[in-house]
């Protein structure tokens, strides 16, 4: 068995308290599938406003979990060490269902599954449990990007009317901008 403990866990994900969402990895198979756990409790920062009489784990932080567990689970399998520079960034959601509701005390089993990757694009079929009762479930994809290193790269400023566009210019893997280019106002 492959286990990750938390000490481990912080090697491979940037998040921090309050947004780290995993606690333990299970198990793991490289290229193939990683099961984590999450231990939800009554001090969430969370569950303070959502909802004070009713407290229920947002969606979006299920979501959120099984995204950090497939993070894990690309590190693990490119077999490189993470390092300050990189991160896996959740890009899509498809196909989110959510079953029923987590609350304070549950412990979600995190499972996901590598389906394929192209052209850098990692796509993960993800499902939630708690007690053997499926919660929640989607299809992720997740894309590695280096991050800035300096806080000037971090925020670009924005364009100016008439700014000429670099020789050629990626926004992602499916839209090119040439140099021919200049930014306009909308009309």
């Amino acid at each position: 068995m492959n286990r990750i403990d938390i000490h481990q866990i912080f090697q491979h994900l940037h998040h921090r308290y309050p947004f780290l969402l995993i606690d333990r990895v299970l198990d793991y198979t490289k290229g193939e599938s990683l099961v984590a756990i999450k231990n939800v409790t009554y001090n969430e920062p969370f569950f303070q406003g959502h909802f004070p009489h009713r407290p229920i784990m947002p969606g979006v932080l299920i979501i959120e979990a099984m995204a950090q567990a497939t993070g894990i689970l690309a590190f693990k399998t490119v077999d490189e060490p993470p390092d300050d520079n990189s991160l896996y960034y959740l890009v899509g959601v498809d196909k989110a269902r959510f079953k029923q509701p987590v609350e304070p005390g549950d412990q979600l089993l995190i499972e996901v599954k590598l389906l394929r990757i192209t052209r850098g694009m990692w796509k993960y079929a993800a499902t939630t449990k708690v007690d053997n009762k499926l919660v929640a479930s989607a299809e992720l994809m997740c894309m590695k990007r280096d991050i800035a290193e300096t806080a000037d790269d971090k925020i670009a400023a924005p364009p100016k009317i008439d700014d000429k566009v670099a020789e050629t210019t990626q926004i992602d893997e499916t839209v090119v901008i040439s140099s021919d280019e200049s930014v306009r106002e909308k009309r």
